[in-house]
């Protein structure tokens, strides 16, 4: 059965959640909601995601959302199919979740506050407040210092092989890399920089990429 993403391709959640699908090879729709128009907020899609983010999915009779609840369902539901993307024994798993929780509140956090910051408020003809954008240049200075460490003894956050860890920081390392031009974060870093260049060119992330239109 094919999986309904609703969402934008090009928004770093739903990304997560489709570099899941692609490594899996499971087969997908994209059902577009356009969050500049403000679809995300519209009744007909708060019944499907409350809080009127993006992405959700519909698999059969499953109706799910917040992106890494979604990967970690099809990378435990297709585990024999593709990489394993969660880990072979529960120390495993537990570092993975641990990463993954370093990812969503101390990486991600910032990068989103540096997107809204430096290009939604901008794009919107609204003045971005540069003080909060370098107090959280300054802190992913330091977060990235700690990846460096960690990534000094290992290929992968997690170890010597890619997992949901990497995976889910695949869409905001490329903001970070692109949009926001701060690429300099990651290249001064030896080890950080030589794990995005492991991650970045996995077949699957490439592929969601050209279907991005990126």
């Amino acid at each position: 059965m094919v999986v309904k993403v609703y969402g934008s391709m090009r928004a770093a959640c739903p990304q997560r959640v489709l570099a899941c699908l692609l490594e899996k090879e499971v087969d997908f729709d994209i059902i577009h909601i356009d969050l500049d128009a403000g679809e995300h907020k519209r009744p007909d899609f708060l019944v499907r995601q409350p809080f009127g983010q993006v992405p959700a999915i519909e698999d059969g009779d499953l109706k799910l959302y917040e992106s890494r609840a979604i990967i970690r369902y099809y990378a435990a539901k297709y585990e024999d199919r593709g990489p394993n993307l969660l880990g072979k024994t529960l120390e495993e798993r537990a570092v993975i979740d641990q990463w993954m929780d370093v990812e969503a509140h101390n990486f991600s956090d910032l990068v989103r506050i540096l997107v809204f910051q430096l290009i939604v408020l901008p794009r919107m003809g609204k003045p971005g407040d540069l003080a909060l954008a370098h107090s959280c240049e300054k802190k992913l200075e330091k977060v990235l210092d700690v990846y460096e460490q960690s990534l000094s003894k290992s290929s992968y956050l997690t170890g010597d092989t890619f997992s949901l860890a990497d995976l889910s920081h695949l869409p905001c390392v490329r903001y970070l890399m692109d949009e926001l031009q701060m690429g300099h974060l990651v290249t001064e870093r030896k080890n950080v920089n030589a794990w995005w260049e492991k991650i970045s060119n996995r077949p699957a992330w490439k592929k969601l990429l050209t279907l991005a239109g990126y």
